[in-house]
């Protein structure tokens, strides 16, 4: 679990965590980017890694997944060996108080303590600098993803 000044950052596994996450995903990329919610949500929820941070009073902020053997694979070019981030969403009010690199970060954790030696993950490209400042380099070509320019990115975990 990591803390910030306000707010703490953990694996989904408390009673609604889930639909906390899933409300967060929804707030950002259904109604903000207006991503069509039958591609929002996928047969990859199932077996995910879910990270949310939350507020002292229980208000979720963000959320994030971690995808990790086949699924993981699927998206990544076929290695098992390296875990898949997505679906990272903060909520507009939450932006700019370090939710977002908290929760990069509380993945990576999650993806040591499965013994992952790499994450990946495919931004939208307005979101680059974000993941190049947490050290995620840029690899392949852009590419579109629900009607968005993204870009793939992977960062080595010691």
């Amino acid at each position: 679990m990591s803390a910030g000044a306000a707010f703490v950052c953990r694996v989904a596994v408390e009673p609604g965590d889930l639909e906390a996450c899933f409300a967060v995903r929804k707030e950002v990329f259904v109604v903000e980017q207006q991503v069509p919610e039958d591609l929002e949500y996928d047969a990859y929820d199932a077996g995910a890694a879910h990270v949310i941070a939350v507020r002292a009073d229980g208000l979720p902020l963000g959320t994030g997944r971690l995808l990790t053997g086949a699924a993981a694979a699927a998206k990544n070019g076929g290695d098992d060996r390296v875990g898949a981030l997505g679906r990272l969403a903060v909520t507009k009010a939450a932006r700019g108080l370090g939710v977002g690199a908290a929760l990069v970060r509380a993945i990576e954790d999650a993806a040591r303590a499965r013994g992952l030696t790499a994450v990946d993950l495919h931004a939208q490209t307005h979101a680059l600098g974000f993941y190049e400042r947490l050290g995620y380099a840029v690899y392949g070509p852009e590419f579109p993803d629900a009607g968005i320019p993204h870009r793939a990115m992977r960062k080595a975990l010691a």
